[in-house]
């Protein structure tokens, strides 16, 4: 009794100190926010994520890629080396801060040199889809959600730079948590559209489809855009019926993901179903080029590749689904692991 009464105090002790450390770290970064003191103060030791027109540096060590953050010291060098005159710390935005209350920032560098900055920093600037594919051929969901957050605070601070009133410059805090037009008053701050995305199944199959734009023989869940005045459920039932003819019976939520493209969406997860599994695509919408039924086992061969498949002997991929990181990958995993549950495998 007494070895359990030892087990659960030190398991209380642990939780109460991860608990006061994460409240250090929200309270910390919310006074980053709103003092523009303290954010510059903090921006002298802060470490940096670097982009170049919304690309990532990324380093590779020995046979692995990842992301270096580079200290406020080391990048005042290179900004002296590469154009300090066109560029300032003050340019960053602030991301969070890490356990130990270092604040982390992102800077793009577009206006430099390119080359001059790889070549300096030992690194290369890589478009973030390719970026995350490449660090050892996965990402945990931190870094990606870092670099995600980091792109589309730079896409919106960069298209955001004049007041839709008053047509005049906005100018931005030091922290990059707003914008404010000095004209008439007005503050903008970053947002983000909200973007259902829905795994339908109908008994023991799920619905897949492509996008002509979608990477040859890729598949996944259906999606689309929240419309002004809709819920979550509202929107999904539209979504379904218009891109693929069919008729929700049941929603269930299952998560949700920052996702940087083209803009800045939250992707809300879901997963749906349907009593009649008659499809009826719009051929008048260019979106959905192709809708199928997938059956567990076919899902699951899917989910195993590894790697992007080769042709066929016809010319065709097999297919195959998104990426680990995508909030769609463990939508479709979710509904295989139910599956196999079911059907006591």
């Amino acid at each position: 009794m007494q070895k359990m009464l030892s087990a659960a105090v030190r398991h209380t002790a642990r939780s109460v100190r991860t608990c006061s450390s994460y409240v250090n770290q929200a309270r910390y970064v919310f006074d980053l926010k709103e003092n523009d003191d303290t954010c510059r103060q903090a921006l002298k030791s802060g470490s940096f994520y670097l982009f170049h027109n919304l690309s990532p540096l990324i380093r590779k060590s020995e046979n692995t890629f990842y992301t270096p953050a580079v200290s406020g010291p080391d990048l005042l060098q290179v900004l002296g080396s590469c154009g300090k005159d066109k560029l300032s710390l003050e340019d960053s935005v602030l991301l969070g801060c890490s356990e130990s209350c270092v604040a982390e920032f992102a800077l793009d560098l577009g206006s430099l040199e390119k080359s001059a900055i790889e070549q300096e920093l030992s690194g290369k600037f890589t478009e973030i889809r390719n970026a995350i594919a490449k660090i050892n051929g996965k990402m945990d969901a931190e870094n990606a959600s870092l670099l995600f957050r980091a792109r589309s605070l730079l896409q919106w601070h960069d298209s955001h730079q004049y007041c839709s009133k008053s047509g005049k410059p906005t100018t931005k805090n030091v922290s990059g948590s707003k914008r404010v037009c000095h004209v008439n008053g007005l503050i903008y701050y970053p947002q983000m559209s909200p973007v259902v995305i829905t795994l339908v199944s109908c008994k023991n199959r799920c619905l897949l489809a492509h996008q002509e734009n979608f990477p040859a023989g890729m598949y996944t869940a259906l999606a689309g855009y929240c419309e002004i005045g809709e819920t979550l459920e509202e929107t999904i039932r539209r979504e379904i019926a218009e891109e693929v003819g069919l008729v929700v019976d049941t929603v269930r939520y299952s998560g949700s993901q920052h996702w940087p493209f083209p803009g800045s969406s939250l992707m809300l997860a879901c997963q749906a179903t349907v009593k009649d599994d008659k499809l009826q695509l719009d051929i008048n919408r260019a979106e959905i080029e192709d809708a199928r039924w997938f059956t567990l086992e076919e899902v699951t061969e899917a989910l195993q590749m590894k790697t992007l498949p080769s042709k066929l002997p016809d010319g065709t991929l097999p297919v195959w689904v998104p990426p680990k990181f995508a909030i769609a990958h463990h939508l479709i995993q979710e509904w295989v692991q139910e599956q196999k549950a079911l059907n006591g495998s």
